[in-house]
């Protein structure tokens, strides 16, 4: 009756009222005390009836009320579940939290209102978007899943019983909650930071998928406690061998809660998902944690491609072996996962011994063990062990290792030794934590005796053997090494390194190629730089080939000063295996820092210093000096550079600054065609320097020679010298560019060159400018004219030849030696650079005949005589120019000369080659243009001056000396004829005997190439050996000698008139008045009689 009454008096009042009916007995409820709450539902049963107004047994009654028509009308109960999920949220951490428990354990013993209240509960996630609730929500599910641990298992058995339908209802929740996670956090410094709403639904998530894993253990299968080994130490296999996808596949038995066990198996994706979150919140601050979840992953992502197939299949089709596997595993790595758990100080320290324990266990029991999963199994807690350690913080880090450091060390070492990688992996990362811990903590007593005295000496002694843990060990020692300012530890293993034993060495070179390998981008300055260079330059020598290979490598990244004095000089050693060693390793150096000035400039100051010391009398012991030994690795070093516009600036102002330095000239030989690919930038920085120079004047000359202080004029002359050597360096090539403005400047237009005037670098700022003036200024170092003029040579002849002509017309005017021979020396540079290309020049027989003036000149002043050789070597140079053949000319292809007179190749008038030998055999006096072929001489013709036609002689002959091999045959085809001819009538014996010299000096240098003339001039040596004068007679026996001396087809052309050579030979070594002349004779003479 009472109960028809209250369902008339629901129905009629309207909602409004009723939610506040439903709000007031909730608040009722949920401010109880809990001591009353638990005395009121003890008093009570679900079917009592309604107690007094306003108490709490009439809240409960309402309660109940409520629920069972929501479940009788399939209705939600929001208004019910709501309040308490916020009462779980607004309490979480206070005494009152459980109300909300009480109330749910008490609904939970009915079975239909629990499937009510479960079903609904589980719904609000779905249904409600509200993050306060949600994140209540978690709270609470999270508590009702663990609740089967707490105490008084007595009272809370509504919840206790109907756990395991709990854990299916809720299991429906995987995904939402997913979810959730997935999308609460945010992106910092690019790192995923987890909301308070992401974590507790994380941790909500681990809790079902744990209690789901622990559900499938049904309570008779358990094992029971050991002493010695745990439940968790069952062999387990982490990844799974290939025979468990032949594991026979189970039909689905009939009991509904067989079900269970494949439920954490079809959520397999999730629990990825899940894990990839978690590893991105973590990888941050805790790394040895985020190293476990991440194996936590590929174990998963392992087991789901080995057991095939998705885990949304149906039960027959699903792998038993890996639902099983996956329940074993994930009960533990569930616990250690949590972001958030108030439990887990209390739990930690025996998880830490099962751990331990486990791994010790398995080693000693399945060691190298794969088939019934012993490595596998120690793999799994070894994870564990990381997923622990690695959510240990500060002060209870430094508790746990003054506990169990002395267990765990020797635990882990002996890991190391299982040579297998994954657990040497995991080994590392766990010390690397411990030992940044207690870095962390340095300064704590505790923390500096367990990482100085117990942790990294027991690291050292694994580097006595050459294994998989010493592998293991270098990179773990590297990394402490690295990070840490007391550096006894690197010390340590540099001493090994240096004179260890073999195995020793070998792994003390495994630990520094780490430590160089993590700080060579930072170059931490605790690190001692020059003691590791120290001791590598000593391994340069060892025995051990892969030490000395590796040295070399690893001396490439540290701080190139540290290495390059002491690599310099190692180049130089004695000893075989540091001097290979050494050379390769420099190379190395100069290769990986190929476009750092500093090192190069670097490089060649060692150099200097060697050669210094050596120049000195103070070589270093053990070691000879030769700059080529490095010098040669350069042109090599400079194919591999990109950027040489780095480089020319430093290296040019160095050799500014060291213009003294020969190493340096040799060095930017090495580098000179790279040098004229970059010629603008070289010209112009020489150029900027060159107007930095002081002019030199007549008082400095005077002072210089008079001055006492050699090094100042020393210093002053290399000055000058030095970018005349710079220039020197360059290839021709550089020079050939006409169109250059700052080689040639003004001198493009022509306005320089036509008509004399000094040349000034002021008012002509460009390179040819600057050579001109270096070359005829009166007041120069000698060395300095002469390098200039030479380096004139190259200027092109369309400049050089029109200004050197002005000048050597003045300069023979004023009879200007110095000019003169400047002007010379220039002349002859050019011939032998461009050879028929300049000489084709329309100056070119002016130049001859300022020439000609000057051999006329009387040769009574030694300086006359040197300008005299000058003009009989520039005049040879023109005809071996003249002869050479137009297609070998050095001019490059396409570069013609803009100023170049008719091409005379076929004509005589201006052949200096007849114009030679016609001024040596014509007995006139004006020779300096040719008559044509066959002209009369005057009657009044005056003859040339027999010096004048002696030095035609000697041009002749310096031009046999300086003929090219391809100009030969013509040179004597057009010489000889006329020179063998004309002694029949030249009068002088001077000039006969000069001409016989000529044909001698021809035989000599020409050789076979005269075979055709060779019996003619046999029988002109008879001839002037039986009439000639004394001269004539010794240069006919010279004649001879050559002729004997020369080739077998020149004997053999010649050995008919050997019988008559015998027959004046021997009259003449017993008759000639001349004793020279009968020396010579006798000693030809005994070449020609058989013994």
């Amino acid at each position: 009756m009472e109960k028809s009454e209250e369902e008339v008096i629901r129905r009629s009042e309207p909602e409004s009222i009723v939610s506040i009916t439903v709000g007031s007995f909730m608040s009722t409820l949920l401010t109880a005390r809990p001591k009353k709450l638990r005395e009121s539902i003890s008093r009570l049963s679900l079917d009592s009836q309604k107690g007094s107004s306003g108490s709490v047994d009439e809240a409960l009654w309402f309660l109940q009320k409520c629920v069972n028509d929501a479940v009788e009308r399939d209705e939600a109960m929001d208004e019910l579940l709501v309040p308490i999920i916020e009462h779980t949220l607004r309490f979480k951490d206070g005494k009152h939290s459980n109300r909300a428990m009480i109330l749910l354990n008490w609904l939970f013993q009915d079975e239909v209102l629990f499937q009510g209240v479960s079903r609904n509960l589980c719904e609000v996630i779905s249904r409600k978007e509200d993050r306060f609730l949600a994140l209540g929500w978690c709270l609470l599910i999270r508590s009702l899943v663990e609740s089967e641990d707490t105490g008084d298992q007595g009272f809370w058995n509504g919840i206790r019983e109907k756990h395991s339908m709990f854990l299916e209802i809720v299991s429906s929740c995987v995904r939402p909650l997913l979810i959730i996670v997935r999308k609460g956090s945010i992106l910092q410094d690019g790192y995923e930071v987890p909301s308070r709403l992401s974590v507790s639904a994380a941790d909500c998530l681990l809790s079902i998928t744990g209690a789901l894993a622990k559900s499938n253990d049904a309570p008779a299968n358990r094992p029971k406690p050991s002493t010695t080994i745990t439940g968790p130490h069952q062999p387990v296999a982490l990844i799974p061998n290939i025979s468990e996808k032949k594991i026979k596949q189970t039909s689905r038995p009939e009991d509904a809660t067989s079900e269970t066990n494949f439920i954490l198996w079809n959520h397999l994706e999730e629990l990825m998902r899940l894990v990839q979150g978690l590893f991105a919140w973590n990888r941050k601050t805790r790394v040895l944690h985020a190293k476990g979840l991440n194996k936590v992953l590929r174990w998963l992502e392992e087991l789901k491609e080995h057991h095939g197939g998705s885990q949304r299949e149906a039960v027959t089709e699903v792998s038993t072996g890996g639902a099983l596997l996956l329940s074993s595993c994930w009960k533990h790595y569930s616990v250690l996962l949590h972001m958030e758990d108030q439990k887990f100080s209390k739990t930690s320290k025996e998880l830490l011994e099962q751990y331990l324990s486990g791994i010790k266990y398995y080693s000693e029991s399945y060691p190298s063990d794969t088939k019934t999963g012993g490595i596998e199994t120690q793999k799994f807690f070894l994870n564990c062990l990381c997923l622990l350690l690695g959510r240990f913080e500060g002060k209870k880090f430094e508790s746990i290792l003054s506990e169990f450091g002395m267990k765990l060390v020797p635990c882990l070492l002996n890991q190391l030794r299982s040579n297998n990688e994954e657990i040497s992996e995991g080994v590392v990362a766990i010390f690397k934590e411990v030992i940044s811990k207690l870095q962390s903590q340095s300064g704590d007593s505790f923390s500096d005796t367990m990482c100085l005295d117990v942790v990294i000496p027991s690291l050292l002694h694994l580097l006595d053997e050459r294994d998989g843990a010493a592998k293991a060990v270098s990179v773990l020692l590297a990394d402490y090494c690295s990070k840490n300012a007391d550096n006894s530890c690197l010390s340590e293993v540099l001493q090994r390194l240096v004179s260890g034993t073999t195995v020793q060495r070998l792994n003390s070179m495994d630990v520094i190629s780490e430590v160089i390998l993590m700080s060579k981008d930072s170059f931490p300055s605790h690190i001692p730089w020059k003691e590791i260079a120290d001791c590598l330059l000593k391994c340069l020598g060892d025995e051990e080939t892969y030490i000395r290979k590796q040295t070399s490598e690893l001396l490439k990244s540290i701080e190139p000063s540290f290495v390059l004095p002491e690599l310099v000089t190692l180049v130089y050693s004695t000893n075989g295996n540091v001097q290979s060693s050494a050379t390769e390793t420099l190379f190395g150096v100069l290769k990986h820092h190929k476009e750092d000035s500093d090192v190069v400039c670097m490089l060649l100051t060692c150099l200097s210093n060697l050669d210094t010391s050596q120049s000195h009398g103070h070589p270093t012991e053990g070691s000879t000096f030769d700059s080529d030994r490095v010098l040669k690795l350069i042109p090599e070093w400079a194919r591999s550079v990109q950027n040489w516009g780095s480089l020319i600036g430093p290296l040019l102002d160095k050799m500014f600054l060291e213009p003294s330095n020969a190493i340096m000239v040799r060095f930017l030989s090495c580098i000179s065609e790279h040098l004229a690919d970059a010629s603008d930038m070289v010209l112009l920085h020489v150029l900027s320097h060159m107007k930095e120079q002081d002019k030199m004047d007549g008082n400095f000359i005077n002072m210089s020679k008079s001055s006492s202080d050699e090094t100042n004029v020393e210093k002053s002359l290399f000055d000058h010298l030095c970018p005349l050597l710079i220039l020197r360096l360059l290839p021709q090539r550089v020079f050939d560019d006409i169109d250059s403005s700052t080689i040639y400047g003004r001198f493009l237009r022509g306005d320089s060159v036509n008509e004399y005037r000094d040349i000034k670098f002021k008012d002509c700022q460009c390179i040819a400018a600057f050579l001109f003036e270096r070359a005829f200024s009166k007041f120069e170092f000698e060395e300095v004219r002469k390098l200039a003029a030479e380096l004139c040579g190259r200027i092109h002849p369309q400049v050089l030849f029109p200004t050197v002509l002005l000048q050597l017309e003045k300069a023979t005017e004023l009879q200007d030696s110095v000019k003169i021979k400047a002007c010379l020396f220039s002349i002859c540079t050019s011939l032998v650079v461009r050879g028929r290309e300049a000489f084709s020049h329309s100056v070119t027989p002016k130049i001859r005949k300022v020439l000609e003036k000057i051999l006329l000149w009387p040769s009574d002043k030694d300086e006359i005589s040197k300008v005299q050789h000058g003009c009989i070597d520039c005049l040879a140079l023109m005809i071996c120019a003249e002869l050479q053949h137009p297609e070998s000319s050095k001019t490059p292809k396409g570069e013609k000369l803009r100023t170049t007179r008719k091409d005379t190749s076929g004509a005589s008038s201006d052949s200096v080659l007849d114009y030679t030998i016609n001024c040596l055999t014509e007995d006139r006096s004006d020779c300096s243009s040719m008559p044509e072929p066959n002209t009369e001489h005057s009657v009044g013709e005056k003859p040339f001056p027999i010096p004048f036609r002696l030095c035609m002689a000697n041009v002749l002959i310096s031009a046999c000396q300086k003929i090219t091999e391809s100009a030969k045959k013509t040179f004597a085809r057009k010489a000889l004829p006329p020179l063998v001819h004309s002694l029949k009538f030249i009068s002088a014996r001077e000039v006969r005997a000069a001409c016989i010299q000529v044909l001698f000096s021809a035989m000599y240098h020409l050789k076979s190439t005269l075979l055709p003339f060779a019996s003619d001039l046999l029988k002109l040596s008879l001839r002037f050996l039986e009439q000639g004068s004394e001269k004539e007679k010794l240069a006919g026996a010279k004649l001879m000698a050559s002729l004997m001396a020369s080739e077998d087809v020149i004997l053999e052309r010649i050995s008919e008139g050997l019988l008559e050579a015998r027959s004046v030979l021997s009259k003449a070594a017993l008759s000639d008045p001349s004793q020279d002349v009968r020396e010579v004779c006798d000693k030809l003479l005994a070449c020609i009689t058989p013994s």
